[in-house]
């Protein structure tokens, strides 16, 4: 019995011993297989997925096409540590081309959010990029030419428009022809602009179903707006304030009630914010129900003049428990203007902060920030606010 019995035992010591080998060879196989040498090709660290929000059909019968629906591209993190998404909304002439990387190839802002641990979502305006625009049914067209980039946003120190242009440094890129037809950072730059609706009325209408039908599908969710898109997030916020988190205004399209001296159009933000429909309390039912007055003088030289509404003011009570920034470069057009919204806002009820980059110790940027050589130190300074604002 007991020589069977060492035989047995013998016999499982060599069938660990071949099972014990058999994994270590396992294990050697995957150590090199991913280890250092696996690096150059990582698991992928984001799933990104697309889809199209709202959109409607319009023609005559037999010949319908959907207008208005919105290119929107996720990108979320293996895994998701922040409470709310971010949704970005990009300006004039612009895509959602503008997160997702710099023209000289750096990070973007939609990855950074993503690092952090956000969820963010990215769209292309309705009629924008790769969401439709069909003749004879959406607007005209518009865009900017190559020079009128160079002035405002990539070579403003040269040009001097406004009284911060020359502390503009941080366009990326070196030598006498930064910013410039003809850099290939420039290039890659003015290649990605797109034409966009020439109505700004349109646009804001068109992104305001659009952007319920996203929130509507995503739900709870943080608002960054850049420029034109500036009156989105007021009007987004306006129509499901529920849903709305949090909104970065980054240099949203101001001056309420009055053109820009810059571009010397037309009045703009008939509504103060926004040039569409938004709800006041006591309500609005036309703008010119809105009684305002123009500062006698500026709060100081290189700023404008701004238009409030008179006292008392009329309140935009669907606004106002909502954590809001609104982020100035310090030498942006914008910076000498946007602080009139910001007061606007808080006139109607609205708490919001009103950031000037150079205050917190960034500087250099222009209205372009999220693709400057410090883009990422901007991210960083947005994603501890809304870490701090937020909740």
């Amino acid at each position: 019995m007991r020589n069977l019995e060492n035989v047995k035992a013998k016999t499982i010591s060599i069938k660990y011993l071949k099972n014990y080998f058999n994994i270590s060879l396992i294990i050697i196989f995957l150590a090199l297989s991913y280890g250092p040498t696996a690096q150059a090709q990582p698991a992928p660290a984001v799933e990104r997925s697309v889809f199209f929000a709202g959109g409607r059909y319009v023609g005559e019968a037999g010949k319908e096409v959907m207008q208005g629906a919105m290119y929107v591209e996720r990108l979320r993190p293996a895994t998701v540590t922040r409470r709310y998404p971010i949704v970005l909304f990009h300006g004039a002439a612009q895509t959602s081309v503008n997160w997702l990387t710099t023209p000289d190839g750096r990070k973007g802002w939609a990855q950074f959010f993503v690092e952090q641990g956000h969820d963010v979502y990215i769209v292309d305006q309705p009629a924008r990029g790769r969401s439709a625009w069909h003749p004879g049914i959406d607007g005209n067209l518009r865009n900017f030419p190559a020079p009128t980039i160079e002035m405002l946003f990539t070579n403003s120190a040269a040009a001097a428009r406004w009284p911060q242009a020359a502390r503009h440094t941080r366009w990326p890129g070196s030598g006498p022809m930064r910013g410039r037809m003809g850099d290939p950072i420039f290039d890659q730059f003015y290649a990605s602009q797109v034409e966009y609706l020439s109505s700004n009325a349109e646009t804001q209408n068109l992104v305001r179903e659009a952007g319920k039908a996203l929130l509507d599908r995503i739900g709870p969710a943080i608002i960054l707006t850049h420029s034109q898109a500036g009156p989105f997030g007021w009007l987004l916020a306006d129509a499901r304030p529920d849903l709305v988190k949090g909104i970065i205004a980054v240099e949203p399209n101001a001056p309420p009630i009055q053109a820009s001296p810059v571009f010397g159009a037309a009045r703009q933000l008939a509504w103060g914010p926004t040039d569409i429909a938004i709800t006041y309390d006591p309500p609005v039912l036309d703008p010119s129900q809105l009684e305002v007055e123009q500062q006698a003088q500026p709060s100081r030289p290189d700023l404008v003049s701004c238009w409030r509404q008179k006292s008392p003011a009329r309140q935009l009570p669907r606004l106002k428990d909502i954590p809001i920034v609104i982020l100035i470069s310090e030498a942006s057009y914008h910076a000498q203007y946007d602080h009139c919204l910001s007061e606007w806002l808080a006139q109607a009820g609205v708490r919001n902060e009103m950031v000037r980059l150079e205050d917190v110790g960034i500087h250099g940027n222009g209205h372009m920030m999220m693709l400057e050589t410090n883009n990422l130190d901007i991210a960083s300074w947005i994603d501890n606010w809304i870490v701090k604002s937020v909740h």
